[in-house]
Protein backbone atom coordinates (compact mmCIF):
# COMPACT_ATOMS: atom_id res chain seq x y z
CA UNK A 1 0.00 0.00 0.00
CA UNK A 2 2.67 2.27 0.68
CA UNK A 3 4.44 2.29 -2.91
CA UNK A 4 1.05 2.42 -4.39
CA UNK A 5 0.48 5.74 -2.34
CA UNK A 6 4.10 6.60 -3.71
CA UNK A 7 3.38 5.47 -7.00
CA UNK A 8 -0.19 7.87 -7.46
CA UNK A 9 1.03 10.98 -6.94
CA UNK A 10 3.74 10.98 -9.63
CA UNK A 11 1.79 8.71 -12.06
CA UNK A 12 -1.15 11.70 -11.42
CA UNK A 13 1.58 14.10 -12.11
CA UNK A 14 2.48 12.84 -15.26
CA UNK A 15 -1.21 12.55 -16.20
CA UNK A 16 -1.91 16.24 -15.93
CA UNK A 17 1.04 18.02 -16.96
CA UNK A 18 0.72 20.59 -19.17
CA UNK A 19 2.28 20.38 -22.66
CA UNK A 20 4.59 23.68 -22.84
CA UNK A 21 3.29 25.83 -25.64
CA UNK A 22 6.43 28.19 -27.02
CA UNK A 23 6.19 31.43 -28.87
CA UNK A 24 7.87 31.37 -32.02
CA UNK A 25 8.84 34.45 -34.75
CA UNK A 26 9.98 33.50 -38.48
CA UNK A 27 11.34 36.34 -40.16
CA UNK A 28 11.43 35.29 -44.30
CA UNK A 29 12.10 37.42 -46.99
CA UNK A 30 9.96 36.94 -50.31
CA UNK A 31 11.78 38.42 -53.80
CA UNK A 32 10.99 41.94 -54.16
CA UNK A 33 8.97 41.47 -57.54
CA UNK A 34 6.18 39.14 -55.98
CA UNK A 35 2.67 40.86 -56.04
CA UNK A 36 0.89 41.88 -53.11
CA UNK A 37 -1.23 38.78 -53.62
CA UNK A 38 1.68 36.47 -53.91
CA UNK A 39 2.87 37.05 -50.40
CA UNK A 40 -0.90 36.76 -49.08
CA UNK A 41 -0.61 33.38 -50.45
CA UNK A 42 2.35 32.39 -48.70
CA UNK A 43 0.88 33.59 -45.73
CA UNK A 44 -2.24 31.80 -45.91
CA UNK A 45 -0.14 28.45 -46.92
CA UNK A 46 1.98 28.99 -43.50
CA UNK A 47 -1.67 29.57 -41.61
CA UNK A 48 -2.72 25.59 -43.08
CA UNK A 49 0.35 24.14 -42.44
CA UNK A 50 -0.36 26.03 -38.61
CA UNK A 51 -3.57 25.16 -37.71
CA UNK A 52 -2.96 21.13 -39.38
CA UNK A 53 -0.51 21.08 -36.51
CA UNK A 54 -1.71 22.50 -33.90
CA UNK A 55 -0.11 25.77 -33.65
CA UNK A 56 -1.98 29.56 -33.10
CA UNK A 57 -1.17 32.11 -35.27
CA UNK A 58 -0.58 35.44 -33.31
CA UNK A 59 -0.10 38.64 -36.13
CA UNK A 60 1.68 39.12 -39.05
CA UNK A 61 4.31 41.57 -39.21
CA UNK A 62 5.41 43.29 -42.76
CA UNK A 63 8.22 45.44 -43.01
CA UNK A 64 7.93 46.39 -45.99
CA UNK A 65 10.83 46.25 -49.15
CA UNK A 66 14.47 46.74 -47.93
CA UNK A 67 17.58 47.09 -48.95
CA UNK A 68 19.54 43.43 -48.52
CA UNK A 69 23.15 43.55 -46.59
CA UNK A 70 24.45 41.59 -49.55
CA UNK A 71 23.02 40.67 -52.59
CA UNK A 72 21.10 36.90 -52.66
CA UNK A 73 20.15 35.20 -55.68
CA UNK A 74 21.07 38.45 -57.90
CA UNK A 75 18.39 40.85 -55.59
CA UNK A 76 19.31 43.48 -53.91
CA UNK A 77 16.44 44.22 -52.13
CA UNK A 78 13.64 41.86 -50.29
CA UNK A 79 10.04 41.96 -48.35
CA UNK A 80 10.60 41.20 -44.90
CA UNK A 81 7.41 39.42 -43.36
CA UNK A 82 7.41 38.05 -39.65
CA UNK A 83 4.74 35.34 -38.52
CA UNK A 84 4.63 35.47 -35.32
CA UNK A 85 2.97 31.80 -33.50
CA UNK A 86 2.25 29.58 -30.71
CA UNK A 87 3.24 25.91 -30.72
CA UNK A 88 4.85 23.39 -29.34
CA UNK A 89 7.14 22.50 -31.75
CA UNK A 90 5.66 20.70 -34.39
CA UNK A 91 4.93 23.75 -36.79
CA UNK A 92 8.32 24.51 -36.99
CA UNK A 93 10.07 22.51 -39.09
CA UNK A 94 6.61 22.12 -41.77
CA UNK A 95 7.19 25.73 -41.77
CA UNK A 96 10.20 25.84 -42.38
CA UNK A 97 9.89 23.19 -45.16
CA UNK A 98 7.43 24.89 -46.47
CA UNK A 99 9.81 27.92 -46.81
CA UNK A 100 13.13 26.21 -47.84
CA UNK A 101 10.85 24.66 -51.07
CA UNK A 102 9.14 28.00 -52.26
CA UNK A 103 11.52 29.75 -55.28
CA UNK A 104 10.46 33.31 -54.34
CA UNK A 105 11.65 33.23 -50.50
CA UNK A 106 15.05 34.66 -49.98
CA UNK A 107 15.92 33.70 -46.89
CA UNK A 108 14.48 32.75 -43.42
CA UNK A 109 15.14 32.57 -39.79
CA UNK A 110 13.01 31.05 -36.47
CA UNK A 111 13.29 32.86 -33.14
CA UNK A 112 12.36 31.42 -30.01
CA UNK A 113 10.67 34.15 -28.03
CA UNK A 114 9.18 32.30 -24.87
CA UNK A 115 9.59 29.27 -23.85
CA UNK A 116 6.64 28.90 -22.05
CA UNK A 117 2.83 30.67 -22.74
CA UNK A 118 0.31 30.04 -19.94
CA UNK A 119 -2.50 32.06 -21.08
CA UNK A 120 -2.98 31.51 -24.66
CA UNK A 121 -5.71 33.87 -24.75
CA UNK A 122 -4.66 36.76 -23.37
CA UNK A 123 -1.38 36.43 -25.77
CA UNK A 124 -3.79 36.15 -28.18
CA UNK A 125 -5.73 39.30 -27.53
CA UNK A 126 -2.56 41.35 -27.35
CA UNK A 127 -1.51 40.17 -30.27
CA UNK A 128 -4.64 41.46 -32.12
CA UNK A 129 -3.88 44.75 -30.66
CA UNK A 130 -0.13 44.61 -32.35
CA UNK A 131 -1.17 43.93 -35.33
CA UNK A 132 -3.61 46.04 -35.40
CA UNK A 133 -0.60 48.78 -34.62
CA UNK A 134 1.62 47.77 -37.00
CA UNK A 135 -0.36 47.17 -39.73
CA UNK A 136 -1.38 51.39 -39.35
CA UNK A 137 2.52 51.65 -39.12
CA UNK A 138 2.64 49.49 -42.47
CA UNK A 139 0.41 51.89 -44.21
CA UNK A 140 1.59 54.92 -43.09
CA UNK A 141 5.00 53.33 -44.10
CA UNK A 142 3.64 52.43 -47.32
CA UNK A 143 1.58 55.91 -48.35
CA UNK A 144 5.31 57.61 -47.13
CA UNK A 145 7.12 55.70 -49.75
CA UNK A 146 4.37 55.99 -52.27
CA UNK A 147 4.79 60.00 -52.18
CA UNK A 148 8.78 59.35 -51.70
CA UNK A 149 8.35 57.25 -55.13
CA UNK A 150 5.70 60.24 -56.79
CA UNK A 151 8.22 62.80 -55.58
CA UNK A 152 11.30 60.71 -57.28
CA UNK A 153 9.01 60.51 -60.39
CA UNK A 154 8.53 63.51 -60.65
CA UNK A 155 12.25 65.02 -60.18
CA UNK A 156 12.69 63.00 -63.01
CA UNK A 157 10.36 63.91 -65.36
CA UNK A 158 11.54 67.73 -64.55
CA UNK A 159 15.17 66.59 -65.40
CA UNK A 160 14.51 64.89 -68.36
CA UNK A 161 12.35 67.91 -69.41
CA UNK A 162 15.30 69.87 -69.05
CA UNK A 163 17.42 68.01 -70.66
CA UNK A 164 15.54 67.90 -74.03
CA UNK A 165 14.87 71.66 -73.48
CA UNK A 166 18.82 71.64 -73.47
CA UNK A 167 19.39 69.42 -76.08
CA UNK A 168 17.05 71.44 -78.72
CA UNK A 169 18.88 74.43 -77.54
CA UNK A 170 22.37 73.17 -78.55
CA UNK A 171 20.59 72.18 -81.68
CA UNK A 172 19.12 75.37 -82.70
CA UNK A 173 22.52 77.03 -81.39
CA UNK A 174 24.31 74.71 -83.70
CA UNK A 175 21.17 75.29 -86.92
CA UNK A 176 21.96 79.74 -85.77
CA UNK A 177 25.59 78.68 -86.43
CA UNK A 178 25.59 77.11 -89.53
CA UNK A 179 23.17 79.83 -91.44
CA UNK A 180 25.59 82.27 -90.42
CA UNK A 181 28.72 80.33 -91.38
CA UNK A 182 26.63 79.71 -94.56
CA UNK A 183 26.12 83.97 -94.74
CA UNK A 184 29.41 85.03 -94.34
CA UNK A 185 30.57 82.24 -96.85
CA UNK A 186 28.00 83.41 -99.27
CA UNK A 187 29.29 87.37 -98.85
CA UNK A 188 33.12 86.59 -98.84
CA UNK A 189 32.49 84.56 -102.20
CA UNK A 190 30.01 87.61 -103.49
CA UNK A 191 32.94 89.92 -102.81
CA UNK A 192 35.61 88.16 -104.19
CA UNK A 193 33.43 87.42 -107.19
CA UNK A 194 32.99 91.68 -107.35
CA UNK A 195 36.80 92.18 -106.92
CA UNK A 196 37.76 89.60 -109.98
CA UNK A 197 35.30 91.77 -111.81
CA UNK A 198 36.70 94.83 -111.19
CA UNK A 199 40.31 93.76 -112.08
CA UNK A 200 39.18 92.19 -115.24
CA UNK A 201 37.37 95.55 -115.95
Amino acid sequence: FSCLAYWRPKRLDLLTRRKRVREFETTFIVQPEISEEGCKAICERLDELLEQNGGVRLLYDDDGKRKLAYEIKGFQKGRYLCLHYLDEGKSVSEIERSLRLDESILRFLTVRLADDVEDIEERKQSALVEEKERAERAAERAEREAEERAAREEHERLAQEARADQENFEEEARAVTEDVESVDFDETAQDKSTESEEKVQ
